[in-house]
């Protein structure tokens, strides 16, 4: 039942000033509305006003999920060591989880994300082919040790998110399950009113053999994402572009050989190219890389050096080589690290074998091989392409140096590793890839067995044998989606929600001392109430100036202004539309039809 609400009573204050450590629009709106409070960086406490509008969003998602029919379950925040050890994924989340002892000094952790507890639990239940498919769902309170909480709501240590996952005897049935899901996930946002974008993105440490983001499109995203003229989006880790076509043997028969240059004291790519008189994208740059691999808690991590070649005037995108390389940590090789490998030239390191057909095995010092390094190729070295590149000898480069006549590629070798361009062309030849910053607010993927193999979830199929399940996972933000919605829903005023998700759908506000004044305002609000709409009366001994900035800011759809208008012949009322601030004075009587 709707009712109303007394700002006189309200337990809300808002601020005239944005909060020092603020740095983005929904971050100060939230806060100087009234909406939250921060408590340490990346913690926030919910007011009335911010819950109302939090529940508002849940309740939506809430129908969508039942509509499909995936259930809602509630598991604990606080866990066991054990389940995370199966899937290794206490070791390979690495500091990014709160890992804390009990007083008997057994190991907990604050969940980052649920799949264990949902995989044990159809385990502990269901053993039969009948009992499925099945979705499970839940929203909870999630929480993740950001090395540098930022923007509020959107990046933070504890956040309340929506996972469902589903659980199917075969392939077929996942990828069932996955439709619905996606499905369910474009009628949340598009009843919320966000905008979205669905893009191909890495499964990473989660796994699967398919992976989707829903980005929402906005200049404080932190996450890239390009889109082609055919429609194809992709995150920039996931991201395709058109590589250069493979030469033929005929072709690359005719191209010239080999030289080695004298390149004294020239290392950098700039130096290199001056020398040599080529252009920087003609150079094969070499880029080193540390991958620490997740060992068991206690141990050192597990350091490798990786060399990652690419066009020289393009650099490594760490998201990418991070997304390929996981559930390793991926960071450039510092100097120290490199005088493990004294058999490498800094400078002068290259792929060159000196013989066309060799595995790919580059030449150090004295011309012995190096073989502890593994080198990888950006997609953009195509076969037949031609470089400048280091010749594993001290002041010296190779020029028309080769690709598959000079070296060998491997296909293993082969990965995305560059920043993708504006401009670069898109994968499916359709045209030039355009990019644009972004937000998720959803991710889903298509798991299949890495959770369900780890406990050994299974159940008796048609024919009476055991059957490991098939599982999907599906998330989304939901305070991530409301700091969404507070950045696309304000202007310089302060919030302007949709009606749908706004904490009243009417504010009032008495701007007069007289008592016939308020006493009008509040029969209104009571037939307001009558109608089912969630009303805030302004009934606070202050000044109309104020009240006038607080209607603005705390962005309810709808303002309705009690004040001079009742003394005219016909008594009228302003009604104000708060997104667009368009206005119009109506007869008391006739209001309650405008709103």
């Amino acid at each position: 039942m709707a009712k109303i609400e007394k700002m006189s009573e309200l337990f809300v204050r808002t601020l005239r000033e944005d909060p020092a450590d603020a740095e983005i629009k929904s971050h100060k709106l939230l806060i100087r509305a009234g909406y939250i409070r921060q408590v340490a960086p990346g913690i926030f406490s919910w007011l009335p006003l911010g819950l109302k509008v939090l529940a508002k969003i849940e309740a939506i998602i809430n129908e969508e999920m039942r509509a499909i029919g995936c259930q809602e379950v509630h598991f604990p925040a606080l866990l066991p060591r054990e389940p995370y050890e199966k899937t290794n994924r206490w070791t390979e989340y690495g500091p990014n989880i709160f890992r804390l002892k009990d007083r008997k000094d057994a190991d907990y952790l604050l969940a980052p994300t649920h799949e264990e507890m949902f995989a044990l639990i159809v385990k502990d239940l269901f053993n039969s082919y009948k009992d499925l498919p099945v979705m499970l769902y839940q929203i909870q309170t999630k929480y993740r040790d950001e090395a540098r909480p930022r923007a509020g709501l959107l990046r933070g240590r504890e956040f309340i998110m929506k996972d469902a996952y589903s659980f199917d005897l075969k392939d077929e049935g996942l990828a069932e399950s996955y439709e619905k899901q996606r499905g369910a996930y474009q009628r949340i946002f598009d009843r919320l009113g966000l905008p979205y974008k669905i893009v191909k993105a890495m499964s990473g440490p989660m796994g699967g053999s398919r992976s989707e983001e829903f980005l929402s499109p906005t200049p404080v995203g932190e996450d890239t994402f390009v889109v082609a003229p055919s429609g194809y989006a992709a995150n920039v880790e996931a991201a395709d572009i058109l590589a250069p076509k493979d030469l033929s043997e005929e072709e690359i028969a005719k191209l010239p050989a080999y030289e080695v240059i004298e390149t004294p004291n020239a290392k950098s790519i700039e130096e290199v190219s001056a020398v040599v008189g080529s252009k920087p994208e003609n150079m094969l740059k070499t880029v080193y890389l540390t991958l620490n691999h997740p060992v068991k808690e206690g141990e050192l991590p597990e350091k490798e050096v990786v060399i990652v070649c690419i066009p020289g005037d393009r650099d490594v995108d760490m998201k990418r080589v991070e997304a390929i390389f996981s559930p390793a940590e991926v960071e450039q090789a510092d100097a120290d690290v490199l005088k493990g490998y004294p058999e490498l030239v800094p400078g002068f390191v290259g792929p060159f074998t000196g013989r066309a057909g060799e595995p790919e095995t580059p030449l150090g010092k004295d011309g012995k091989p190096v073989q502890a390094i593994r080198f990888f190729y950006d997609e953009l070295i195509n076969r037949g392409s031609v470089w400048v590149a280091g010749a594993n000898e001290k002041d010296k480069h190779i020029k028309n140096l080769v690709a598959g006549r000079d070296f060998v590629i491997e296909d293993s070798q082969r990965i995305g590793a560059v920043e993708v361009r504006e401009g670069d062309q898109a994968a499916d030849g359709s045209g030039k890839l355009e990019i644009q910053r972004g937000v998720e607010i959803g991710h889903i993927f298509a798991l299949g067995r890495k959770y369900t193999e780890a406990f050994d979830v299974k159940v008796l199929d048609e024919n009476g044998k055991s059957q490991v399940l098939t599982m999907g996972s599906y998330g989304i933000g939901v305070t991530r989606a409301l700091a969404l919605l507070a950045e696309n829903y304000s202007d310089d005023k302060g919030l302007a929600w949709p009606d749908n998700i706004a904490p009243a759908n009417v504010y009032i506000v008495v701007a007069s001392k007289d008592q016939e004044v308020l006493d009008c305002a509040s029969e209104f609000a009571e037939k307001c109430i009558y109608n089912d709409l969630d009303v805030i009366l302004d009934d606070r001994k202050v000044s109309p100036g104020v009240k006038f900035k607080d209607s603005e800011l705390l962005g309810i759809p709808k303002i309705v202004v009690f004040g001079r208008g009742l003394k005219n012949e016909t008594p009228t009322v302003e009604v104000k539309i708060r997104a667009t601030g368009e206005s119009q004075d109506a007869p008391v009587d006739e209001a309650l039809g405008l709103l």
